[in-house]
């Protein structure tokens, strides 16, 4: 989008005519127009329409916000109007300072930009920083990129100009340091930020202090830091409180710190079952400590290699580094796992790794990170953040734009870097690290949707290809960006100390592009335009030095993800294949994702296929067994929840396919489900350490009771208070004993390779009542333990357990052994308890129940299929939409009832029937959905931490 001039820029300039000197001084950028044209203003090029924003809290009906007649473009939908308008209009409401229009927020933003990027020379003329404001305020006008929210918080209003979302912070062994940890926090929270420390400096509770008594310990000193969050979040900030804290894991209190969440929630537990409110939000989860930050262990590669072998390992002194203690070194990595399997916390950050990519490692080394763990750089520093919308570099023939993209990322990167000039820190250390190192974190959304789109699985080598190119084409631009700018307005201050480190790294990162191997014409097309950028940044660099220590990032994107009507937000796919989509006049309805028929054009079915799979995925939310959808282009639509959801290992090999592409880390939560070990969660994090990743964080489903699932709030207390008045004991359920002779129904079945044999019998009027399951060998541990899953089935059957009830809990289990099955009613299993209890249901319940939880046999789904194709109006949310109409083998008892959904979760859990693990908004009252490490409410833009 931009191009430098000047002899000193080495992008794309003419070399001086022999016999002239060359320019001794750069002239500055020259900007070309890419999406703008002369003459005309990028409003200009859009229909737009007065629309009203009120949004109420659906719980209580309250209405939290309201504005009348703000301006958006038509093509803007009503989500991300309402978020922009609640969340970054500027002005007290009703006067007429209050913003009211999209162009009024743009400009405001946009015209500060230019004039810093005037006034510190970045500008080769005048008329280039007018194509430079057009062209950001197009980009930000279509959704092309967002700025993260402090900078439409704050730029251009009387406010500090803090531009920044991320904060690194540092505390010394002394008293002085940490009070001024707890107020240095307090600052960034109250301007709507977040911040991360290492608190691996304070001595342990096993050292002494100077005047002979025991030091208190790092996790005593978090109890003040974790009270100080809760407060200023329940004051009204801009945004819930978010913090990270790191430990070393050869601090000697380590053991301490990674069960101090597990231990409390313990505690919620123990509460809860007491009858206090513990959900989140709830007026009794006060009571809890440690709640307010995520914690996360500092692994080194000695310690990872001492649990691979076995050994020991050792915990040390803060003050000389003499062993204190010495530890299992897998016993200590299976409390990690433990803690993470009960809790979600602690995550992992892999220091040799981190540090073995670090820019500036003359000025001191990296030890922890912002709260979402994307940014890692020096303590007492930010990030300033931006982030790239891919689905609008999509052509219509389905390729990506890399060529447009560059130019994207160019102006993007330029103007974050003019940021640092204006912007302003909440404290005076951070301020000159900033400054010295002006660290950036250029990232993107969408590449769930992208990949998708084009046709590749999430999982899989073609989708890890492809977003490797582009994570590598956007990383290598920013750089070569970084170091134009370096020939025009200087390195970064601390660059000539570092220039060899940071050389270093800059051939690290070339190298790990070398060594991606293209799946396809598209990615490798990508990856030649990154390789070309990547010797563009080296060479230009060699000469100017770098103008930012850091350049990108993959954070979660929440709330612009949001503002930018992406799909999908950061590094993650698609949350479900039914979306919910708000109206004109406050209604809603459910819709299939409009990525889906974009992906199936692409793989090549036609109108009348598209629209029977679409179909389909309304009713059942998932691809399975659609018509006409062939089975090897399921994995194209696999999902991070639902019928057909990412493994946990395919998420962590997504991650590491981008990782050497990017300066920072990679804000994202690997999910496992309820079923998941703790073996499992010890996997995942040895797997992120051995395939490179910076940090991991993992969640195992149903792991924190502090999460409202199906009942929560007035329906909570309702049921307390409905349970403390019963005053009649209900009388205890009979069992009902089989006949010594009864009819059974033995079935051979095998599950990717295992075999094994079901036996069902039946009472003699009807209805199954007792299972017997034979898999692996007489004796064996495995054998054991199905014959007393069997037992406890088969009673629980005969007390009057319904069988729809287990099929309901188990169907969809997902476990190893996994695949194909040799059953043709039941081709795919996701785990053998899936197939056994899919085979029950075939075999012992009615159709229409087996219809509505999307169980059929081969002849009852062609059936469906050779049905007449008749619609009938469906009234969804109050809005008549036309529907075609089941064959009845097909037919639901009674249609669901989907007007309760306020949100995509929401939505998801009524057409599966599952319960998801999310918080609820605390400003309107709507389950969030995840965004990286964080949660993000669709309704009001609110986050857990990051935007």
């Amino acid at each position: 989008m931009t191009e430098t001039v000047g002899s000193s820029t080495g992008n794309g300039a003419a070399p001086a005519p022999r016999g002239r000197k060359a320019a001794s001084k750069p002239v500055g950028l020259t900007v070309e127009r890419v999406y703008t044209t002369a003459g005309v203003h990028p409003y200009d090029e859009v229909t737009w329409e007065r629309r009203d924003v009120v949004m109420t809290n659906w719980r209580d009906g309250k209405v939290n916000f309201e504005q009348r007649g703000v301006e958006f473009p038509s093509f803007w939908s009503l989500n991300s109007t309402n978020i922009v308008t609640t969340r970054y209009f500027r002005g007290a409401m009703g006067t007429p300072q209050r913003e009211n229009s999209l162009k009024h927020l743009i400009d405001r933003v946009v015209r500060v930009y230019r004039a810093a990027g005037v006034e510190h020379g970045y500008f080769a003329t005048a008329e280039d920083a007018e194509i430079f404001e057009h062209e950001l305020a197009w980009m930000l006008l279509h959704q092309v990129f967002s700025f993260n929210s402090p900078v439409w918080f704050n730029v251009g209003t009387a406010a500090p100009q803090q531009v920044s979302a991320c904060f690194i912070l540092s505390v010394d062994d002394e008293m002085d340091s940490i009070l001024n940890w707890y107020r240095e926090e307090g600052l960034i929270f109250k301007g709507g930020s977040g911040a991360g420390l290492n608190l691996s400096r304070i001595r342990s509770s096993k050292e002494l202090l100077a005047s002979g008594g025991t030091a208190s310990g790092p996790v005593s000193f978090m109890r003040g830091a974790d009270a100080s969050a809760g407060t200023i979040k329940s004051g009204g900030a801009t945004r819930r409180a978010a913090k990270m804290v790191v430990l070393d894991v050869d601090h000697p209190d380590i053991e301490e710190f990674v069960e101090t969440k597990a231990r409390e929630e313990d505690k919620i537990r123990a509460l809860r079952d007491a009858g206090f409110d513990m959900d989140l939000g709830g007026k009794d989860i006060n009571s809890v400590q440690y709640q307010n930050a995520n914690n996360s262990v500092r692994v080194s590669d000695e310690f990872m290699k001492a649990v691979e072998d076995g050994g020991e390992f050792h915990l040390r002194a803060r003050l000389d580094g003499s062993v204190i203690d010495t530890v299992d070194a897998q016993g200590l990595f299976r409390k990690i796992a433990k803690a993470a399997w009960e809790c979600a916390d602690p995550g992992i950050q892999y220091d040799d790794t981190i540090n073995d990519w670090h820019t500036t490692p003359e000025s001191g080394r990296i030890t922890a990170s912002n709260p979402c763990s994307e940014y890692m750089h020096l303590d007492n520093s930010s990030c300033n953040l931006a982030s790239l919308n891919l689905m609008r570099f999509l052509r219509p023939d389905g390729t990506f734009d890399g060529e447009t993209f560059v130019k994207a990322v160019e102006l993007v990167i330029t103007a974050m870097d003019i940021s640092i000039c204006f912007a302003d820190f909440p404290t005076e250390p951070i301020a000159d690290t900033t400054r010295k190192f002006r660290q950036l974190g250029i990232g993107y959304a969408n590449i769930g949707a992208l990949l998708m789109a084009t046709a590749h699985a999430y999982d899989s080598d073609g989708g890890r290809s492809l977003a490797a190119s582009i994570t590598s084409l956007m990383t290598g631009t920013a750089y070569r960006r970084s170091a134009e700018l370096a020939g025009i307005v200087g390195a970064y201050e601390g660059y000539a100390r570092n220039a060899e480190g940071h050389q270093r790294v800059m051939r690290k990162h070339a190298a790990a592009n070398d060594e991606v191997r293209p799946v396809g014409a598209d990615s490798a097309r990508i990856l030649e335009l990154a390789t070309a950028e990547w010797a563009r940044g080296l060479s230009v660099g060699a000469k100017h030095g770098w103008r930012n220590a850091q350049a990108s990032v993959l954070a979660p994107t929440g709330t612009i993800g949001l503002m930018m009507d992406c799909d999908t937000t950061g590094i993650e796919p698609d949350l479900a294949l039914v979306k919910f989509k708000k109206l004109d006049g406050g209604g809603s309805m459910q819709i299939v994702n409009q990525t889906v028929p974009q992906a199936l054009k692409t793989l090549g079915y036609q109108d009348e296929q598209i629209e029977a799979i679409v179909e389909h995925i309304s009713q059942h939310g998932h691809v399975v067994d659609a018509p006409g959808l062939r089975r090897e282009h399921y994995e194209v639509f696999d999902c991070a929840m639902g019928e057909r959801s990412i493994r946990p290992m395919g998420h962590v090999r997504m991650m590491a396919a981008v990782q050497p592409f990017i300066s920072g880390a990679i804000s994202k939560t690997v999910n496992l489900p309820e079923s998941a070990t703790i073996e499992d969660i010890e996997k995942v994090y040895a797997e992120g350490w051995r395939l490179g990743l910076k940090a991991l964080a993992v969640y195992r489903d149903n792991c924190k009771v502090g999460q409202p699932l199906s009942v929560g709030g007035k329906k909570a207390d309702a049921a307390r208070a409905a349970a403390s008045s019963v005053v009649e004991v209900e009388a205890a359920p009979k069992r009902k004993r089989l006949p010594k002779t009864r009819p059974s129904t033995t079935t051979s079945f095998s599950v990717a390779g295992a075999e094994g044999y079901l036996t069902a019998s039946r009472y003699p009027d009807d209805g199954v009542g007792e299972v017997f399951l034979k898999l692996g060998k007489q004796g064996s541990t495995l054998a054991g333990i199905m014959d007393a899953f069997s037992v406890a089935v088969s009673v629980a059957l005969q007390y009057g357990v319904p069988l729809e009830t287990y099929v309901e809990k188990f169907r969809n289990m997902r476990f190893e052994p996994a695949g194909m099955t040799d059953d043709p009613d039941i081709r795919i299993a996701s785990s053998v308890i899936d197939y056994i209890f899919r085979r029950l249901a075939l075999d012992h319940l009615p159709k229409e129940t087996r219809a509505e939880m999307g169980i059929l046999t081969n002849s009852e789904r062609a059936a469906e299929l050779d049905g007449p194709a008749a619609t009938e109006e469906v009234d969804i949310a109050g809005l008549a939409v036309s529907a075609p109409v089941s064959s009845p083998v097909a037919a639901p008892k009674a249609p669901r009832d989907l007007s309760s959904a306020h949100s995509s979760t929401e939505l998801l859990e009524l057409v599966q029937g599952t319960a998801a693990d999310a918080p609820l908004c605390l400003t309107c009252g709507t389950k969030m959905r995840p965004a990286g490490s964080c949660f993000v409410c669709e309704g009001c833009g609110s986050t857990s931490g990051c935007s």
